[in-house]
C-alpha cells in the first residue's frame, strides 16, 4: 500500500481566514474508495470541525496536486464536489476558499446552541422577541395548560460563525424559569433550564420542509422561496410536564439532521 507524501494522520491544521491552509492529508491508494472522494471527505471533515474556518484558502489545484502526489483532475473533482455542496468557492486571483460548513445535527433531545458549540461552530443569538403572552389554543393544548394562560414567547435568530442558521420560536410555561434577554443571548434555553433544576427527559418532534417566506428569507440570508427545514418539538421533564413548545426553521443549505436507524429484533 502506498500513500501520498504527507506525514501523520488525516487531521488538518487550523488555518485562519485569508491564509493558505496548511493541511495534513493522506490518501490510501490501495482502498477501493476513489481518491477524489477520500480527499473530499477529509476536506469536508476539516470544514465541519472548524479547522478550516470561513475564508480559509486551500490554494490552487496545481499546488494541492503537487503537495498530495495526486493528479490535477483528481484534485479538481474533489474540490468541485465541495463547491457543489456550497462548502467551497473558487475566486479569481485568490484560489479556493471555504465558504461555510454544513451543520449535521444528531436527532436527539439537545439544544441547537449546545450542538453548535460542541461542533466548534461558534454559536451566537439575536433575541428578536422575549415577551409574556396569553397562550393560544394550539400552544395551550401542546403545553397542557388552559387557553389564555400566560407563557413566555421567545423568538431568536441563531447564528454560527456570525452567519444565520435558524429562526427559533418557543413557548415556555411562565412559572418554569425567569428568562432574561441578556442571558438568552449568551447561552441556550435548555442550558438555562438545567441551571434551575429542570431535568429534560423526552420530547415529541416532527420534521418537515417548505419554502421560505420573504420575511424568513431576509432573516436567514436566503433567497425568497429557498428550501427550509422545519421542526416542531414539545419537550417534557422527568415528571412528564411539558416545559417547551418549539417551532423552528433551518436553512437547508447549511443544516441537516443526522440519525441512525436500527432494525428491531
Amino acid at each position: 500500500m502506498r500513500r501520498a507524501p504527507a506525514a501523520g494522520p488525516a487531521h488538518p491544521s487550523p488555518a485562519g481566514p485569508g491564509t493558505p491552509a496548511a493541511l495534513d492529508l493522506a490518501v490510501d491508494r490501495g482502498s477501493p474508495v476513489p481518491l477524489y472522494y477520500q480527499l473530499a471527505r477529509q476536506l469536508e471533515t476539516a470544514i465541519e470541525q472548524g479547522a478550516l474556518g470561513p475564508g480559509s484558502r486551500l490554494g490552487n489545484e496545481v499546488d494541492l496536486a503537487g503537495r498530495l502526489g495526486l493528479s490535477r483532475p483528481t484534485v479538481r473533482q474533489a474540490i468541485q464536489s465541495l463547491v457543489d455542496k456550497g462548502l467551497l468557492v473558487r475566486r479569481r486571483g485568490v484560489g479556493t476558499q471555504v465558504v461555510h460548513s454544513q451543520v449535521k445535527r444528531p436527532l436527539e433531545l439537545s439544544s441547537l446552541y449546545d450542538d453548535l458549540e460542541a461542533a466548534g461552530q461558534r454559536p451566537s443569538t439575536l433575541v428578536v422577541r422575549n415577551a409574556v403572552e396569553r397562550a393560544s389554543a394550539e400552544v395551550a393544548a401542546t403545553l397542557g395548560i388552559a387557553e389564555g394562560t400566560e407563557v413566555h414567547h421567545l423568538e431568536r435568530l441563531r447564528l454560527a460563525h456570525d452567519e444565520p442558521m435558524a429562526f427559533l420560536s418557543n413557548h415556555v410555561p411562565l412559572d418554569l424559569l425567569d428568562i432574561r434577554t441578556e442571558r438568552l443571548e449568551s447561552t441556550g434555553l435548555y442550558r438555562m433550564m438545567r441551571a434551575v433544576g429542570v431535568t429534560l427527559h423526552s420530547a415529541r418532534q416532527s420534521i418537515g420542509a417548505r419554502r421560505a417566506t420573504a420575511e424568513e428569507a431576509e432573516r436567514l440570508a436566503e433567497p425568497e422561496g429557498a428550501a427550509l427545514l422545519t421542526m416542531h418539538r414539545t419537550a417534557y421533564d422527568d415528571t412528564g410536564r411539558a416545559v417547551e413548545y418549539g417551532t423552528h426553521v433551518y436553512r437547508a443549505s447549511r443544516y441537516t439532521f443526522d440519525f441512525r436507524l436500527l432494525v428491531r429484533p
